[in-house]
């Protein structure tokens, strides 16, 4: 087994990190999920530091959770689903812009994991297998909610309920990711959506993630108005936005 099960690269604004246990296809193992929180616990108050490229080595992205840790939760021996959640549920609830570059079959908790990201983008070898049911048991980490809402109905039914699993062109097709492209240009060009990520401010960002996150929770245009409020004064506010407006009217200013 790899002494580092996840490898860290710093590209300037762009963490890599890069689940590094090809032999048992990236589990995702108590000691990944230790490293993943590890990761984020680092690099969240990282000034330098604005998007997370998430992949795998080897063939897989993610082959999900290990079998004897099922058994242990489902034998009460001390084990606990959480625990084998922690790891995609930081990377859910991260501020940081998150791509997923998913290069092989991202299955069962591994799907949690690609479900867990801002942004998806697909090798032409990636595969997208839920697999919960096929093991015996019910999805779990909110797995039918997050695939529900990156896609649709009909498609988490046709994935959880009747085992269909997509290759990385019918993700795109089917919204679980935002695009498919050949396997050598897969991290380079998730790396370029992180790097578009990572020139906004990194509070205005995270402000603007949380807001679009709640609105999972408005149903009418009023309200809808009324939570992006008080975020849209406070960005008024701040320098990148009070900078941009002197600037304007000094080019104006300029030409008159």
């Amino acid at each position: 087994m790899p002494m580092n099960l996840l490898q860290i690269e710093r590209r300037e604004h762009v963490a890599v990190l890069t689940f590094n246990d090809p032999d048992r296809r990236n589990v995702v193992s108590s000691e990944m999920n230790k490293a993943l929180l590890s990761a984020f616990d680092d690099l969240e108050p990282d000034k330098d530091i604005k998007a997370v490229v998430l992949t795998g080595s080897g063939a897989a992205f993610c082959a999900g959770a290990i079998l004897d840790d099922l058994l242990e939760v489902a034998e009460d021996k001390g084990g606990a689903l959480p625990d084998i959640y922690a790891g995609f549920l930081r990377v859910a609830h991260s501020p940081l812009a998150t791509i997923a570059a998913v290069n092989g079959p991202a299955v069962g908790a591994g799907m949690n994991m690609v479900l867990a990201c801002d942004l998806v983008i697909a090798g032409k070898s990636a595969k997208f297998d839920t697999r919960f049911l096929d093991i015996g048991i019910h999805p779990g980490g909110g797995h039918t909610w997050r695939l529900r809402n990156i896609s649709d109905l009909a498609t988490a039914k046709a994935m959880v309920l009747f085992g269909q699993i997509l290759s990385g062109e019918e993700a795109a097709h089917r919204g679980i990711a935002w695009e498919c492209v050949d396997n050598e240009d897969l991290l380079e060009t998730a790396i370029s959506y992180a790097e578009r990520a990572s020139g906004f401010p990194k509070d205005l960002f995270a402000i603007t993630k949380k807001t679009l996150h709640e609105t999972a929770t408005i149903t009418e245009s009023v309200k809808s108005v009324e939570l992006e409020l008080a975020p849209q004064r406070w960005s008024m506010q701040q320098p990148a936005f009070v900078n941009m407006v002197s600037q304007l009217k000094a080019r104006i200013e300029k030409k008159n």
